[in-house]
């Protein structure tokens, strides 16, 4: 007996506790009603432990033991999911270790409460409470794990509007209006982990005659090493464009609702008498959706310059380009993954070159930011908390007009 309510109270205790958190704080519906669910089986064997208790006192006769029985079977089914989810999903081995203890313990518990009764009195009734409740715990289980995670990803859309270049009354200086509209028609709401903008500036000169072949290979050959989109025509020289505006346009940490739109104006400005030709517009996003995470604000800024440690595969062969680092604490969307799971931060790298700035977020765990992880880890953790990065443009705007009338 003390055996059986000993394994009744190490299952309800823990599970009833994630479970209220769950039901509570979850992102998600599947995870709300997971939540609920635990409570259920929580309470079930809490009641369960009463009906051990009278089993073993009056013995085979005693009126509860299909309520001991059906507990035990609950204590079961619970120890064994979560053992499914702590060995899928966790990360600390003590975790998956004690799962697997508390599910054979459990099925002995089983068996102990099976051999002490004499007969069930209503055994399709029994029976048929273990079936439900199995149903709807692997459904649940399913409908969380297997089907959720591969549904339609969900991406904004960030879109540059680019207005016509005026002068300024004393003609020394033009101006360039470019609205940002971000669109999200999703029923996602996301976290802004980076918003870039930049504009470069290009001067365009045309060969009278087809250029050499191997250069025009060469070129070809190192188009996919350039930022900036350039010309693969064979009588347009490219020449690298030159930055003449780069700043965020939304502020990192905010976030963005679902089915909600925002409108971002900035202006470029440049001498009348530039050199260029066009100007290049873009514009990036680094989002991180907020049912997969709870992500805090980020904290004060540090620099590499400063002597921040700065992880290789952000140098990559731009060892001296400066680096800015921004971190946050985060929370996973659920309390059992939240305890099985090391604690994780989220760094965003702001990676100033020639060409503006590149926002690189990163989730790794506490203390593990320098490590570089593999191609596949990085993958999985993408996927697993949504990170997505939007890019818009470019969009040209030439200047052939602005120069004809200065």
């Amino acid at each position: 007996m003390a055996w059986v309510v000993l394994v009744l109270l190490l299952t309800a205790l823990p599970a009833g506790w994630c479970g209220f958190k769950d039901f509570r704080e979850a992102l998600t519906f599947a995870g709300c009603f997971t939540g609920a669910a635990l409570m259920v089986a929580a309470l079930i064997m809490v009641v369960g432990v009463a009906a051990v208790v009278d089993c073993w006192a009056r013995g085979p006769n005693s009126n509860f033991g299909v309520v001991a029985l059906i507990s035990t079977g609950v204590a079961l089914l619970t120890n064994v999911l979560l053992a499914l989810q702590t060995w899928n999903d966790g990360e600390k081995v003590g975790y998956k270790v004690l799962t697997i203890v508390l599910s054979v313990s459990a099925l002995s518990t089983v068996l102990l409460v099976w051999r002490r009764l004499a007969d069930l009195p209503t055994p399709k009734r029994v029976a048929a409470a273990l079936i439900v409740s199995t149903l709807v715990a692997v459904a649940n289980f399913s409908y969380q794990y297997l089907f959720q995670p591969y549904r339609r990803e969900a991406t904004p859309l960030v879109q540059l509007n680019v207005g016509k270049a005026v002068l300024s009354a004393d003609r020394k200086l033009f101006s360039v209006p470019v609205d940002i509209k971000l669109v999200n028609h999703s029923d996602m709401a996301f976290y802004v982990l980076g918003a870039e903008f930049h504009a470069m500036g290009e001067e365009v000169s045309m060969s009278p005659r087809d250029v050499a072949r191997d250069k025009w290979r060469k070129d070809a050959e190192q188009w996919a090493m350039y930022r900036e989109k350039h010309p693969l025509t064979r009588r347009e020289v490219y020449q690298p464009g030159k930055l003449v505006s780069a700043q965020p346009w939304m502020p990192p940490g905010n976030w963005v609702e679902a089915n909600d739109e925002s409108l971002t104006r900035t202006v470029v400005q440049l001498p009348s008498n530039t050199t260029f030709d066009k100007l290049t517009f873009y514009a990036t996003l680094s989002l991180a959706r907020k049912d997969r995470l709870v992500m805090d604000k980020f904290g004060g800024p540090s620099y590499s310059w400063r002597g921040t440690t700065v992880p290789q595969w952000v140098k990559a062969d731009e060892k001296e380009n400066d680096t800015i680092i921004q971190t946050a604490e985060m929370k996973e969307n659920n309390a059992i993954d939240q305890i099985t799971r090391k604690k994780r931060r989220v760094t965003t790298y702001w990676r100033f070159g020639k060409h503006g700035v590149d926002v690189a977020p990163v989730i790794a765990p506490a203390g593990e930011e320098n490590r570089t992880f593999p191609e596949q880890t990085l993958r999985a953790v993408r996927s697993r908390y949504g990170l997505i990065d939007v890019l818009a443009g470019p969009v040209e705007e030439m200047l052939d007009e602005i120069k004809n009338r200065r």
